[in-house]
C-alpha cells in the first residue's frame, strides 16, 4: 500500500442457531459510526475477477418480516440503479432499473391491500 492509499475494512459477524439459520447479523466498519451495528438482512455481491463470475451471500434473520424484506429489496433495487449509472454511465439502463424498482413496490403495495381485505 502506498502512502496515498488507505485501508478500509468491514467486518461481519453472523450468529447462527443449531440449524445454521441466522439469528443475528452484526457489522463494524472503519468508515461507519463507531460501535457494533445490527442488521436484519444482508446482500453481498462480489465479482470474481479471475473466474469472471458473480458470487453472492444473502442472509436474513428470523426476525426480518416480509414487509421489511419488501422494503429492503425495493431500496436495494433503487440503489443498484444509482450504482449502475455511476459504474457504467448508462443512464437509460439505470432508469430501467429504477422503473422496475417502482413497479416492484407498487405490486407490493397492491398485495398488501389485498391481504388486508
Amino acid at each position: 500500500m502506498t502512502s496515498e492509499e488507505r485501508l478500509s475494512t468491514i467486518n461481519l459477524s453472523i450468529s447462527l442457531d443449531k440449524n445454521n439459520i441466522p439469528e443475528k447479523i452484526d457489522w463494524v466498519a472503519t468508515d461507519a459510526e463507531p460501535g457494533i451495528h445490527e442488521a436484519g438482512a444482508m446482500l453481498v455481491a462480489l465479482w470474481d475477477q479471475k473466474a469472471k463470475t458473480g458470487l453472492s451471500i444473502d442472509l436474513w434473520t428470523k426476525e426480518m418480516t416480509i414487509p421489511e424484506m419488501n422494503l429492503f429489496f425495493y431500496q436495494t433495487f433503487y440503489q443498484l440503479s444509482e450504482t449502475f449509472v455511476r459504474a457504467t454511465q448508462n443512464k437509460e439502463l439505470s432508469e430501467d432499473i429504477k422503473k422496475f424498482a417502482n413497479e416492484f413496490i407498487e405490486k407490493v403495495k397492491q398485495a398488501e391491500k389485498l391481504a388486508l381485505k
